[in-house]
């Protein structure tokens, strides 16, 4: 008897292809013997590697890096789509909790029988369009595209999960060994594309000196790498320049790395890590530590309905209009609240 041959299509960032692993979990305990195959891009294929709930694993390059066009990368992708449609998926799921024509029209390229995804009505070639629900978090959406396949969305909640390679964690243990952070430290961060949900200065040393003071561990600071003036993804560079020399001794620099693997290392032996929301909370909310993510103005920008971290050791603190007006008394209550003995196993 035929197997019922599912792809799954994830083009966008590494924070949302984490968020697609409960899914991945979901159907694979819905329909244990579907062959479940994901469609990434090479740079987030990595967050899908070694997942147990995944048969096979196509890779695409980005026919565009950092605003260059690459010719290779265009004739590669034409190739893998050509080897995909030949397999005449039952179905293809073009995933993520957002309407994305030009996803769509990816999806409906690669000759599924059928292609889910949500879209507005009328949206030709599609033949299983879904209605999106506005303030629905991002793993529920998914969950949702499964419902063409007769699958209800979980009685339970499930988790992102993320295999991280050891050379990551044993290169960021060297780093602490040299830098005398030891395993005693925590990880903030200040990337971010929009400055106004990006801790202050003054926060960072408020919530170093705290943790160094209450809970005796020191700080690790991570950034972007680059320049303010890229378009792409503005970078901290000179936002770093202009603290160096003002940075006390148990607040370390970390970097500037261009790695990500590195930054997951070091995050992934910190007590707790405390950064804006984006790629690097979610990929924070697996860690054994945990998270607190850091919001602002969620009227124009991602709401935390959306995009809280979707874990048992995440969270997040949101200032109105940016996240230097969060307050300093909330972030050390959750502090203690994740630092202490009491819940350091298992917060709820």
């Amino acid at each position: 008897m035929r197997k019922t041959q599912i792809l799954f299509l994830k083009r966008d960032k590494i924070g949302d292809a984490l968020l697609l692993t409960p899914t991945l979990r979901h159907l694979r305990e819905a329909m244990p013997e579907a062959v479940i195959d994901v469609l990434a891009n090479d740079y987030n294929a990595w967050v899908f590697r070694d997942n147990p709930n995944i048969d096979n694993l196509h890779v695409y390059p980005r026919t565009r890096h950092a605003g260059h066009l690459r010719p290779k990368g265009a004739i590669q992708e034409l190739l893998l789509t050509f080897k995909l449609r030949r397999v005449r998926y039952d179905f293809v799921i073009v995933a993520g909790g957002v309407i994305s024509p030009r996803a769509i029209s990816r999806g409906i390229r690669l000759g599924g029988k059928r292609t889910v995804a949500f879209a507005d009505e009328g949206v030709s070639g599609l033949s299983d369009p879904l209605t999106l629900i506005e303030g629905s978090h991002e793993v529920d959406s998914n969950h949702r595209l499964l419902t063409p396949l007769g699958i209800k969305p979980p009685a339970r909640r499930i988790y992102p999960e993320l295999q991280l390679n050891e050379n990551w964690v044993s290169s960021a243990k060297k780093w602490c060994v040299n830098a005398q952070v030891s395993n005693e430290y925590i990880v903030m961060g200040i990337n971010s594309r929009k400055s106004k949900r990006k801790p202050t200065f003054d926060q960072i040393l408020s919530w170093s000196n705290y943790v160094l003071k209450k809970w005796n561990l020191k700080t690790v600071l991570v950034w972007q790498p680059g320049e303010e003036s890229n378009k792409l993804y503005p970078g901290d560079d000179s936002r770093i320049r202009e603290f160096c020399g003002a940075f006390p001794a148990h607040l370390k620099l970390f970097g500037p790395r261009e790695n990500i693997y590195e930054v997951m290392g070091l995050i992934w032996g910190a007590q707790i890590t405390i950064v804006p929301d984006g790629g690097l909370a979610h990929l924070a909310s697996v860690s054994p530590g945990g998270v607190i993510a850091l919001f602002a103005d969620t009227s124009v920008s991602p709401h935390p309905d959306n995009w809280k971290p979707y874990s048992r050791r995440g969270f997040y603190l949101e200032g109105p209009s940016a996240v230097e007006e969060i307050p300093d008394r909330d972030l050390f209550n959750l502090l203690d609240k994740l630092l202490s003995n009491e819940t350091r196993e298992n917060v709820k």
